[in-house]
């Protein structure tokens, strides 16, 4: 069996792809999903489908919705039993699976054999395996599941995720000398995260090296007026500092080794429940 999260989530075995119809149920399964291998506590499923104002009915209407889940999973396996995918534990439910047939797990191996090959230097694996990350991350999180507050916080920790790798292969491009190549999309990431510091440095550099200087300069301009006007904050030092480099066309920024002025590139710490609600796949 197969389990997908980045995008709808969904089980897959034998040609057939199953969700559950009822929303909560969706919603409880998604949950277990993203926490694969991991105990989800009764509390904190309440909690997703509830808020702060469960009904008196709260326990028995999830158990139901476990039920459904076993049921719908005795449909899909054919040499397991629900109950030892779906398990019970004292304080909650834990969904097992292994982590290679869970899209997320194979997400987070790329992302991380990723990160450490750009932190070793090896700039051509860290591409192929941040490619093979994005790759895996193709699509919106979640994408038909209703979110309450725990599903949220999912959402904004694996869009902060998916950046963070987008960023470090670009910065890993640059350093195999690629920013004609990259120049196109960090345009498109620049106007899609307007107030993005990492992007917007990485395109100013691209668009030097690609011998636009008057642009880059002007990239530099319309994030300033944008951080000042709306959050009254000025560029960060790395940016002034790259911005008076490209004004003295400072001969290091001609380099596509060892990046000059560079920007942060690892990954985000994970970031666990309680975040405010927002999802950043809305318009």
């Amino acid at each position: 069996m197969d389990v997908e999260v980045l995008g709808h989530v969904a089980l897959r075995t034998w040609g057939s792809t199953r969700t559950p119809s009822a929303p909560k149920a969706r919603q409880v399964l998604a949950l277990l999903l993203v926490n694969a291998n991991r105990l989800v506590s009764t509390d904190a499923l309440i909690e997703e489908l509830w808020a702060e104002r469960p009904p008196r009915s709260a326990l028995s209407a999830l158990q139901t919705y476990i039920f459904q889940l076993r049921q719908m999973l005795g449909d899909l396996l054919k040499n397991a039993s629900p109950k030892d995918v779906l398990v019970t534990t004292p304080n909650g439910y834990e969904f097992r699976i292994a982590p290679e047939k869970v899209d997320l797990q194979r997400y987070e191996k790329h992302r991380l054999a990723g990160q450490h090959a750009f932190q070793s230097g090896d700039h051509p694996a860290a591409v192929e395996q941040f490619r093979a990350a994005l790759n895996i991350f193709a699509a919106p999180p979640l994408a038909n599941v209703r979110r309450g507050l725990h599903l949220e916080a999912e959402i904004v920790r694996l869009e902060e995720s998916r950046s963070g790798v987008q960023q470090t292969r670009i910065e890993a491009e640059l350093e195999l000398g690629r920013h004609h190549e990259v120049l196109s999309e960090l345009s498109g990431l620049a106007s899609q995260y307007p107030q993005h510091e990492g992007f917007h440095r990485q395109l100013m550099l691209a668009l030097y090296r690609c011998g636009r200087r008057p642009q880059a300069l002007k990239i530099f301009n319309q994030l300033r007026q944008s951080l000042v006007t709306e959050l009254g904050l000025e560029p960060s030092r790395e940016l002034q500092t790259l911005q008076q480099a490209i004004l003295s066309a400072d001969p290091r920024l001609d380099s596509a080794r060892s990046t000059p002025f560079p920007g942060r590139t690892s990954d985000p710490p994970p970031l666990r429940l309680k975040w405010p609600a927002a999802n950043p796949w809305k318009a």
